[in-house]
């Protein structure tokens, strides 16, 4: 895994200003191509990294009083912030992710997981292919006995381009193991729709 090539970034960049008929000499733009060399290397830095170098410490679970090996109800994140870059234009896409899984034999600690999302999320990506790299990172790292993944991101290729649909948001979902099953799948999914409902509920503004 290879560091972006900031340099070939800037000559690209100063050849598309030339090609859409700009000066990139002008004071506006002489360090634009610097400033798009810096930005591509915060967008796809994780190129560079292993996911699964994330999920490397993990912790036993543990037994129950009986001195059976503990196997732990679900765990989820909430509202996990992430933005990647649409491979197909370019163009950011932002949103939230939920991640749950049920643990085997071992948990990780809960800033782990928002790592591996950040880390798929800053490559050239399709919210696709996102959720189930995602899901099969948590397989492999984690051996747990479900994953569920959901991603709820707007698109800019889609709100500022083409149909320019601004109010669309686009819905994506993995699930593996025990959580591939519709019922436990749906029951955690509820759960990650709890939390709006408590806030709206509990907010007489709302009402």
């Amino acid at each position: 895994m290879t560091e972006v090539d900031a340099a070939r970034i800037e000559r690209a960049v100063h050849e598309i200003l030339l090609a859409i008929g700009e000066d990139p000499e002008r004071p506006g733009l002489q360090r634009t191509p610097q400033r798009v060399a810096e930005a591509y290397a915060d967008f796809f830095g994780g190129l560079a990294v292993d996911p699964l170098d994330h999920l490397v410490d993990t912790v036993p679970i543990g037994e129950t009083t009986a001195g059976s090996p503990a196997t732990g109800d679900a765990v989820i994140l909430r509202d996990l912030a992430f933005r990647s870059v649409c491979e197909h234009h370019l163009l950011p896409f932002v949103g939230i992710a939920h991640v749950a899984y049920l643990p085997g034999d071992r948990v990780v600690g809960l800033g782990r997981l928002p790592a591996v999302v950040e880390t798929l999320a800053r490559r050239p990506q399709l919210q696709e292919r996102l959720t189930e790299e995602i899901a099969d990172t948590l397989v492999t790292g984690l051996s747990p006995r479900g994953v569920l993944v959901v991603l709820d991101a707007e698109h800019r290729c889609v709100t500022t381009r083409g149909s320019r649909q601004e109010r669309s948001s686009t819905v994506t979902i993995a699930s593996r193991g025990a959580l591939a099953d519709p019922v436990a799948r749906a029951e955690i999914i509820a759960l990650i729709g709890a939390k709006g409902a408590t806030t709206e509920r509990d907010d007489p503004a709302a009402r």
